[in-house]
């Protein structure tokens, strides 16, 4: 492995069908007040909501309700989730939901007491939150697999008057405290969000993968994830209340992106940067914004990284590439990546999510470019690479 790297996540984790039982043990570590914040009723429906408020109520927890969270959280969203934490001086924030959730909660959690225009401060300019500052204690109950944001620090924001999706990674202090994963609650998931949820475990993987030439081995764990993806997603897409298949599929989400597999490397993120961008114009679900522009970029990729895309068909895909060229092994390797979104049912193209040819130049512009993995995109590729995926 190159380079030299230093890991640390703070991150407690409770995983199985009856780990909801360990939140009245959480909640001993923290004050009275708990924001519980959520998404638009799908958890008081399945019955999730009473059973998290049955345990909040019973630790004697004084509950903030802040319900309404979309799937790609807004700047104003965000501003409200803010002015209720500093109102009821909350002690610990509970994300009750998916990946969206978890994001929005650790913006209220960066934001909530911080003296500034923290839109600007951590989200256009990246910064951290000062050491000093406060920072409210996140919990994560996740109902949905795919953002990985139940292990991580990154947190995205989308202004919806200036059509800009941003994500921002913030330091370990962001890091939930701890998450509460139980498959079960992902079986009532719609099936679209389910599939890209699948996908965007799925790029998260390829996003560090796709980078760099050495023997290492965060590249050996990336390809065991993948093809226990491919595997389990077939499965979910047949029969979506196949417990084992939901369950590993959950598992995945949180090692694809909790920095384990980035270590050692350099890392990519521009189908994400190009993705974000779709997604603001589109409002498409995150993963299929994903999956819209993967090919185009892959394939430019691959001129780039010839060799890590030949070992993506044979150690992903099991092509065994006899009599084939390079080129064609690689080839046949991202033909096989297509099949399989097209197996689970994902889209290939922006038009499939409504972009249309006068939202390309505001996608790119909306676009953060910067060298990553094996290409320097700047705003033309970025152009070329929307064009190729209408």
């Amino acid at each position: 492995m190159q380079g030299n790297f230093s890991y640390y996540n703070p991150t407690k984790l409770y995983f199985g069908d009856e780990s909801l039982n360990f939140l009245s043990d959480e909640l001993k570590n923290y004050g009275p007040t708990v924001l519980l914040n959520y998404g638009s009723g799908s958890v008081k429906r399945n019955g999730i909501y009473d059973r998290v408020v049955a345990i909040l109520r019973q630790a004697g927890k004084t509950i903030v309700e802040n319900p309404g969270v979309m799937s790609n959280p807004t700047l104003e969203k965000l501003r409200e989730g803010v002015k209720i934490a500093r109102d009821h001086k909350v002690d610990l924030i509970i994300a009750l939901g998916g990946g969206s959730v978890c994001d929005y909660s650790k913006g209220v959690a960066a934001a909530a007491y911080f003296d500034g225009d923290y839109w600007d401060a951590f989200w256009l300019q990246q910064q951290n939150p000062p050491k000093d500052q406060k920072i409210i204690p996140i919990g994560c109950i996740l109902t949905m697999a795919g953002t990985g944001s139940e292990m991580n620090g990154g947190s995205v924001i989308t202004d919806v008057e200036h059509m800009l999706k941003v994500g921002r990674v913030f330091d370990s202090r962001l890091m939930p405290k701890f998450s509460i994963l139980n498959p079960l609650f992902t079986l009532t998931v719609p099936d679209n969000q389910m599939k890209a949820g699948i996908y965007d475990i799925m790029n998260h993987i390829m996003e560090q993968y796709f980078s760099d030439s050495d023997d290492n081995t965060s590249d050996y764990i990336s390809e065991g994830l993948m093809r226990g993806l491919i595997v389990a997603a077939r499965k979910a897409v047949v029969n979506p209340q196949d417990y084992e298949a939901r369950s590993n599929i959950m598992w995945t989400a949180t090692w694809a992106l909790n920095t384990l597999v980035g270590l050692g490397k350099r890392q990519d993120w521009m189908v994400h940067m190009i993705g974000h961008s779709v997604g603001a114009y589109t409002h498409a679900p995150h993963g299929y914004a994903l999956a819209s522009v993967s090919m185009a970029y892959y394939r430019r990729a691959m001129k780039a990284g010839l060799p890590k895309f030949v070992r993506f068909a044979r150690n992903v895909w099991s092509i065994s590439g006899e009599g084939m060229t390079d080129e064609q092994i690689a080839a046949a390797g991202l033909e096989a990546l297509k099949s399989w979104m097209l197996e689970i049912g994902l889209p290939l193209t922006i038009g499939e999510l409504g972009a249309t040819p006068d939202m390309i130049p505001g996608i790119t512009a909306g676009t953060i470019c910067y060298p990553a993995g094996y290409l320097d995109l700047k705003p033309d590729d970025i152009t070329e690479i929307l064009n190729e995926s209408l």
